[in-house]
């Protein structure tokens, strides 16, 4: 990490007037103006499709303006490309990774930009340098682990260590802790904290309130790609914040959900995975009633409700559906039992980002004969109900033909959510719902439970954000290290119970 600690605190580090940028029958970004200081972390804030992404594709050179000034360092910056905003210092850890899977994490942080001299690479130099630049931050990561070996968070400590190897003059992080656990996003902000020291700017990306609190100076509110207000972070509201981003005043983050709990619909009893991540659990859920799972990152949590689905193998104990035993479950065999699942990473487990909305969202009901017959597709059948489906979710744009590539995060959320729409199901099973959408697209997944509630529906939220989790849940288990710890419901369903089973649970495990 090169900075220059001898940089004065003079004039802003990054200008942008006036910045516009199309795409086909789009205006993405509308005159947009932002500036951002040396030493200063600034937060872009805006519902999914406000022109977060594109603004900072522009100042990473991935695409040119259509329009606008852009000066870097006091100097005016034409023709940029990704390879120049690297040399000049810009650095972007984008949402969706950059990393080689069949590489290893060293050789992913200097492609590009290899040591080497008369056409011989030095490996033990980078290797050192990997090495070196990986303790520094803190990061439990091994330069030499293939990528496609590693978690999503070891793969999000990878892309932040790619990005701090060279001279970084301006940071740019987009949701950077949406795969880390809780001690990796404390050492993230400390990392964060030393860089705004050594004068580095950042542009930093995300929904979640309490990240905005604890780190930003600034926050500039974008929506329908327009710059509405920058604003110092210290005086200025939650709700201030999520009224400019929408456009209305929202008084509720989350809806009130009538729940009253049926009978049970899923049942696990002992079970224990092949790997380990799970152990001896005993969990039930009740049509009528959200069931939350709350839990830091790979406490097995996740790895639960993949397991009810078929994507975990089960090395033993129970799972019955609706009183029935469920054995060697299986997606397709789930789905014809009733059973839907939203993975955490649409982009890797939940979409063809490359195909149509319509595919994407009639995918798992291609055997019904509603939609096929003797092996061929009815495509007007197909067309006629995705798109009432998608009117019914409010996607926007409407046209089922555009790519789901195309969709921001909320929307693409909404493709998942069109599923469960197209066939007669009873369980639904959430993995972080909110993950990457901001509070618009949230409030609109929170109302789609609400009605799959009151329709007598079993729906089970695994989520990492507890507020979420508690504010949801009628019955709220938490997981451990693989376990399941506690059950908390009514009065008792709080965010100190929640903290105190964790952390009681913790001790007792470092003693034993």
């Amino acid at each position: 990490m090169q900075t220059n600690p001898d940089l004065e605190r003079t004039g802003p580090l990054l200008e942008l007037r006036g910045i516009s940028k199309r795409f086909t029958g789009v205006l993405a970004l509308d005159r947009v103006n932002l500036d951002v200081r040396v030493g200063e972390l600034h937060v872009l804030f805006g519902e999914n499709g406000a022109g977060k992404s594109t603004l900072i594709n522009v100042v990473s050179g991935t695409f040119p303006p259509d329009e606008g000034t852009f000066r870097f360092g006091g100097e005016e910056i034409r023709h940029l490309t990704p390879q120049h905003a690297r040399a000049i210092g810009i650095s972007p850890v984008f949402q969706e990774f950059s990393l080689v899977p069949s590489l290893t994490v060293e050789e992913n942080l200097f492609l590009g930009r290899e040591f080497s001299s008369k056409g011989v690479l030095h490996t033990r130099e980078m290797r050192q340098r990997a090495q070196a630049l990986i303790d520094e931050l803190g990061f439990d990561l091994s330069p030499s682990m293939r990528v496609d070996n590693l978690s999503r968070a070891h793969q999000q400590m990878a892309e932040i260590a790619k990005a701090l190897l060279g001279r970084v003059r301006l940071l740019i992080l987009d949701e950077p802790t949406a795969s880390l656990t809780e001690r990796e996003t404390g050492r993230l902000f400390e990392l964060i904290a030393r860089l705004k020291q050594q004068n580095v700017g950042l542009i930093y990306v995300s929904h979640r309130m309490r990240e905005i609190r604890a780190l930003a100076d600034r926050v500039t509110v974008l929506r329908d790609g327009r710059h509405i207000r920058t604003l110092d972070a210290a005086t200025s509201s939650d709700s201030e914040l999520v009224e400019l981003m929408t456009g209305r005043k929202i008084d509720l983050l989350f809806p009130t959900i009538p729940q009253k709990a049926g009978k049970i619909l899923v049942e696990v009893e002992n079970l224990t995975l092949a790997d380990g991540s799970v152990r001896d659990v005993n969990f039930h859920a009740r049509a009528g009633e959200i069931t939350g799972i709350a839990g830091l990152v790979g406490c097995g949590k996740s790895e639960l409700i993949r397991a009810i689905y078929g994507l975990e193998p089960i090395a033993g104990g129970v799972v019955r559906i609706d009183g029935t035993p469920y054995e060697f479950p299986a997606p397709r065999r789930s789905l014809k039992c009733g059973v839907a699942y939203f993975p955490a990473n649409r982009i890797a487990e939940g979409l063809a980002l490359s195909r149509p909305i319509r595919e994407n969202a009639s995918m798992t009901v291609l055997d019904l004969p509603a939609f096929s017959r003797f092996g061929v597709l009815r495509q007007g059948a197909e067309r006629t109900t995705i798109s009432a489906i998608m009117e019914r979710l409010q996607l926007r744009p409407p046209n089922i033909e555009r790519a789901a590539g195309a969709l921001s995060g909320g929307n693409r959320q909404k493709v998942m959510l069109g599923r469960a729409l197209t066939r007669d199901l009873k369980v639904f099973l959430f993995d972080e719902p909110s993950v990457g959408i901001d509070v618009g697209a949230k409030l609109e997944v929170y109302d789609f439970m609400k009605r799959l509630v009151e329709a007598g529906a079993a729906v089970i939220v695994v989520s990492s954000e507890l507020p979420e989790v508690l504010a949801l849940s009628n019955r709220l288990y938490v997981m451990h290290n693989g376990r399941i710890v506690t059950e908390l419901s009514g009065v008792e369903k709080t965010e100190q119970n929640v903290l105190a089973s964790f952390f009681s649970n913790h001790l007792t495990a470092e003693v034993a």
